[in-house]
């Protein structure tokens, strides 16, 4: 089981721990606040349409398999952030996945996506499994395009009308980190 500590700039401390299938009514709350939060994420208030039973099936899935990582963030047992990143499921793509990141907004600016991504790549490399970690990112969102690439992350290319909200279309970059042999 996947866990760390760590204080924050702010004097808070953080714990970093795999998410198992007990949090699943926790982690659908915290889904649906952020969903209001940014338009950064892939879905809105209301979307995220997983079943409890869903998302508990889905978290022990991922604790049980070896490319498969979903980390929560939690100040004082409040989650303040996520990252979920899952692999390919056949020989060929084993190796590569994809993650999110979320943080609430009361604690943007603490450094938590960071220690989160730092938290992702060192799984990745201990378990020397994952080769390439990709993500996809709104062109517009300049704040974590700086921080994925700070963290080594490159633009492999641009995906146009990636996404519709509102009536008004966003572009992503995909990006990409590749790990050591």
């Amino acid at each position: 089981m996947f866990f760390r500590e760590k204080i924050l700039s702010n004097g808070n401390k953080l714990f970093i721990r795999e998410a198992a299938g007990i949090d699943a009514s926790d982690l659908l709350k915290y889904l649906e606040r952020i969903s209001g939060e940014t338009d950064f994420l892939t879905f809105g208030p209301g979307e995220f349409r997983m079943t409890e039973d869903e998302e508990r099936f889905y978290l022990d899935k991922c604790l049980q398999a070896e490319n498969c990582l979903y980390l929560l963030a939690l100040v004082d047992n409040e989650i303040c952030g996520t990252l979920s990143f899952e692999a390919g499921i056949r020989p060929r793509n084993r190796h590569t996945g994809e993650f999110g990141v979320t943080v609430l907004e009361k604690y943007w600016g603490n450094g938590i996506a960071t220690v989160l991504i730092r938290a992702l790549i060192e799984w990745a490399e201990n378990g020397g499994i994952i080769k390439k970690i990709n993500l996809r990112v709104r062109t517009d969102n300049r704040r974590a395009v700086l921080l994925y690439e700070k963290l080594g992350f490159i633009i492999e290319g641009k995906i146009i009308k990636e996404l519709m909200i509102n009536q008004k279309y966003y572009d992503h970059y995909w990006m990409g980190l590749e790990l050591s042999d």
